[in-house]
C-alpha cells in the first residue's frame, strides 16, 4: 500500500561510497547516489558550514539523495570537504573557509565527468557551500547553480562579475525568515547577475526544516533538472519480497 513519503524514508536507488583525491593530494569522503532507470541529470551537493555542523548529511541533502533518484531520475553525488566528518567517515585535510575548498570543488566536478561520467552537471551549494560555488564552480562543463540561502560570507564581488560575464543559468532560492540574506538584500547583492533567477520563498528559514521546505527545495531542484517529473510524489509504494 502507498505510505507517505517522511522524513527518513529512503526510496531505491544505486548508492555506494566513493573517495575523491583532490589535486593537493587529499582523500574527501563521499556517496553517489543513482537513479535504478535512466539518468536525468546529475547534482552535485556543496553543503553547509563545517565548523557550524555542515557536513554530506545535512538534512537537505541527504533527503535529496533518500528520493530523487527514484522520484525524479537525478542522481546525487554528495561529499564532506576537507577536514569534515559525517556518518561516512572524515575527509582528509583541515577547514580552510573556503580557500583551499577550491581544489575539492575541482575534484568533484572531475570526478562526476570522469568516473560518473555525467552528460549534466548542476552544482547546488547551500549556505557556505553557496560561496564555494560562486568562487570555485568555474568548470565550462558545469550547466549552472542552485544556490540555497546563499550568505555571501567569503564571495567577493569578483566572484559575481564572473558570473554575470559568463551568462550560465544561477538559480538562488531565498528564505523570507533567512538569518543572513533576505530577497530584498539579496537581490541587491546579486544585481549584478542579470541572468539570475531568484525565488524567495515565504516562511523558509535558512536550515529549511519542514517537511514543507524540503518539499519545495527539491521541488525547485527537480523543476530545473528534471522538469517533466513534477509534481514530485508525495507517496511510494512499499515492495515486500
Amino acid at each position: 500500500m502507498p505510505l507517505p513519503i517522511r522524513s527518513a524514508t529512503v526510496l531505491p536507488a544505486v548508492r555506494r561510497p566513493l573517495t575523491i583525491t583532490t589535486a593537493d593530494g587529499l582523500r574527501l569522503i563521499g556517496e553517489v547516489a543513482a537513479p535504478l532507470g535512466e539518468r536525468a541529470a546529475t547534482m552535485l551537493c556543496l553543503h553547509p558550514l563545517p565548523t557550524a555542523g555542515g557536513m554530506m548529511d545535512s538534512h537537505i541533502f541527504r533527503k535529496a539523495a533518500n528520493r530523487l533518484p527514484a522520484l525524479a531520475g537525478i542522481e546525487v553525488l554528495r561529499f564532506n570537504t576537507r577536514g569534515t566528518t559525517s556518518e561516512a567517515g572524515t575527509s582528509e585535510g583541515t577547514f580552510d573557509n573556503g580557500g583551499a575548498e577550491k581544489f575539492d570543488v575541482e575534484a568533484a566536478i572531475n570526478f562526476a565527468f570522469d568516473e560518473l561520467n555525467a552528460q549534466t552537471l548542476w552544482v547546488v551549494g547551500w549556505s557556505f557551500g553557496t560561496d564555494l560555488a560562486l568562487k570555485h564552480a568555474r568548470d565550462p562543463r558545469v550547466a549552472g547553480l542552485i544556490l540555497l540561502s546563499p550568505p555571501l560570507r567569503t564571495s567577493e564581488q569578483s566572484d559575481l562579475d564572473f558570473w554575470a560575464a559568463d551568462g550560465r543559468p544561477i538559480i538562488a532560492l531565498i528564505p523570507e525568515f533567512d538569518d543572513y540574506l533576505r530577497p530584498a538584500a539579496a537581490k541587491e547583492r546579486f544585481e549584478v547577475i542579470k541572468q539570475m533567477q531568484l525565488i524567495a520563498v515565504n516562511d523558509a528559514k535558512h536550515l529549511w526544516v519542514g517537511e514543507p521546505s524540503v518539499y519545495r527545495v527539491l521541488s525547485e531542484i527537480t523543476n530545473i533538472l528534471a522538469p517533466e517529473r513534477l509534481p514530485l510524489a508525495t507517496e511510494w509504494e512499499e515492495i515486500i519480497s
